[in-house]
């Protein structure tokens, strides 16, 4: 049972390479399917966020795998490896632990990732790619994360994208308290911003969705107004701040929108996180005066602030990960035997029936039940002993020693010395 994980995140990729390789929701039954329709991969769970896509399988042929991803998300696979990390066995199992605990992210402890590993299992496990393994697997990972999480205050001074959001925002504007803020999607990195930028109290808040009723949902917690994403051109020139993370393949907010609403601001600077994977803003944006793009990539340095402080919850942490992984490889290494096991029982399910059905017959014609008994013994146990028995007598000299203290063992004989 080998466990591979394939994949690339913030610490490898740019957020330019990793959009090219993210999936999409509605993406991942079709892909899960055709990913374990593959020679030698046998089960498969893929995690996709604006940090990270990763491959969860257990597979024998990891080239396979890498060339599949390539080939699924029309890339070349020389311009994809170099961004690549692949990992198996325990160390694969020590990955998924630390992903889900929130010691591989961006931001150290945030909890929205072991959220987003829930979905890939449940993805997985709907599409019928959730095997025995990855089940073992990502059931361990939501284990050691609870523990973590209540064992230790590894997130307790975490600082979130959205708080991040709100900080360069500061750096920008005086008080949010006099910003129009728009936020982009309606979804739960979305419904994050929104809280952290609430706090400010902003003097407007307005939501744009592809769907106006999941817009007004958010909107009326907020206080605010929903608009529809189609409304965009016309209305985007009036906020400060313009917070976006959506699903869509492509940019929907491109250089030409923005450079006409900064005209229409009279060049009064505007403020754009974008936290989509792939980008929902187009990176020339960034170019435009007056206009301050921030992608995923650019809130690291912000987001790693006060990592200093929590150094000794961080090695508590990795700590009880490495206990995890120790419990998985014994649980691999008992799950090897059972084949084994299973094919032993059978064997002597069969020799006992063999002789029971002999048994009944010579019960049936009338013979001695207590003589039909003891042969009935005497053969399960000359059976039982046959393969045993040969294999000792059949022994080479170099063989001998070693066989006779394993059957010894296996038959618990120095316990009767």
């Amino acid at each position: 049972m080998n466990l591979v994980v394939l994949g690339l995140n913030y610490q490898t990729a740019p957020v330019a390479v990793r959009e090219r390789l993210a999936f999409n929701p509605d993406e991942m039954t079709a892909a899960l399917a055709e990913l374990v329709s593959l020679k030698g991969v046998f089960e498969a769970a893929i995690v996709s966020t604006c940090n990270r896509t990763e491959l969860y399988c257990h597979a024998r042929d990891l080239d396979a795998v890498t060339y599949w991803l390539a080939d699924n998300r029309k890339q070349d696979p020389q311009s994809v490896t170099p961004h690549l990390y692949t990992l198996q066995g325990a160390e694969a199992a020590r990955h998924a632990y630390r992903v889900a605990c929130g010691l591989d992210s961006m931001v150290v402890g945030e909890t929205q990732i072991l959220g987003q590993l829930k979905d890939a299992e449940r993805a997985a496990r709907e599409a019928g790619t959730m095997g025995t393994l990855l089940n073992g697997v990502f059931q361990r990972a939501f284990s050691v994360a609870k523990d973590v999480r209540t064992r230790t205050k590894i997130g307790a001074a975490s600082v979130s994208m959205a708080a991040a959001s709100v900080r360069l925002a500061e750096r920008i504007f005086p008080t949010i308290a006099e910003c129009k803020v728009l936020f982009i999607g309606a979804g739960e990195m979305i419904e994050l911003c929104a809280t952290h930028f609430s706090a400010q109290s902003p003097c407007k808040m307005v939501v744009a969705n592809r769907t106006l009723e999941r817009g007004q949902a958010l909107a009326r917690e907020l206080g605010g107004e929903a608009i529809l994403l189609t409304d965009l051109p016309e209305r985007i020139h009036e906020f400060d701040v313009v917070v976006t993370s959506t699903a869509a393949p492509l940019p929907i907010v491109g250089k030409g929108m923005i450079e006409r609403a900064l005209k229409a601001r009279r060049r009064r600077p505007m403020f754009i996180v974008d936290l989509a994977v792939p980008r929902d803003v187009e990176s020339e944006v960034g170019e435009l005066e007056d206009a301050y793009l921030y992608t995923v990539d650019d809130l690291a340095q912000v987001v790693q602030q006060g990592m200093a402080s929590r150094g000794a919850e961080v090695a508590s942490a990795e700590a009880m990960v490495n206990e995890k992984v120790h419990e998985f490889n014994n649980w691999l290494a008992s799950r090897a035997m059972v084949p084994t096991i299973r094919d032993l029982r059978d064997h002597a399910d069969r020799l006992a029936r063999t002789e029971l059905q002999r048994a009944q017959k010579k019960l049936a014609n009338g013979e001695d039940p207590q003589l039909v008994i003891e042969q009935m013994a005497q053969l399960l146990s000359n059976k039982f002993l046959h393969a045993p028995l040969a294999a000792l007598n059949n022994a080479q000299p170099d063989e001998q020693e070693t066989l006779v203290n394993l059957v010894r063992r296996l038959y618990r004989l120095q316990d009767i010395d």
